[in-house]
């Protein structure tokens, strides 16, 4: 099976019915043993995304479950992806031009953390068209619940 998913495009950016992506990341102790889920939806078609870590944090185990269904895409997309991580959300849609702006310093001149992943995810999201929904953990999406069990289950996995 491809690790792609393919929508399609009309003018270089598929423009009809939008990819819709839900991600999570888990993480057993933090730091600890951690897991991360997408699942990626257009049309008829459907596909989860799953990884794990051994040792890592839960913000990068969010980071990273975003960063690998973005590059899924086979092709520059709309996307309308949710995430129930405020750290993702906010420092996507917010924190990251002060960021580039201040050379990748926070507002307190500090080094930001995860840097290299929050560059190559800079990097993904400039391929697209995303419109970025924050979605409450825990709340009864069904889509979200099923993300967050199948980050839960990438740990358990983690020799």
């Amino acid at each position: 099976m491809s690790t792609r998913f393919d929508a399609t495009v009309t003018d270089g950016v598929a423009t009809d019915t939008p990819v819709v992506v839900y991600t999570d990341g888990a993480c057993s102790g933090n730091p600890g043993p951690g897991g991360w889920a997408a699942l990626l939806r257009w049309r008829d078609q459907e596909r989860e995304l799953t990884g794990a870590e051994a040792h890592t944090t839960n913000n990068i185990m969010e980071l990273q479950a975003v960063i690998a269904a973005l590059e899924a895409l086979k092709r520059p997309s709309r996307i309308k992806l949710h995430t129930d991580s405020r750290y993702v959300m906010d420092g996507i849609t917010r924190w990251i031009h002060g960021w580039k702006r201040n050379g990748w310093k926070t507002a307190d001149r500090k080094p930001v953390k995860n840097l290299e992943l929050w560059q190559r995810l800079d990097r993904a999201r400039a391929l697209h068209h995303i419109e970025w929904c924050w979605v409450r953990g825990h709340s009864g999406d069904p889509d979200n619940e099923r993300v967050d069990a199948l980050a839960r289950a990438a740990v358990v996995r983690v020799p």
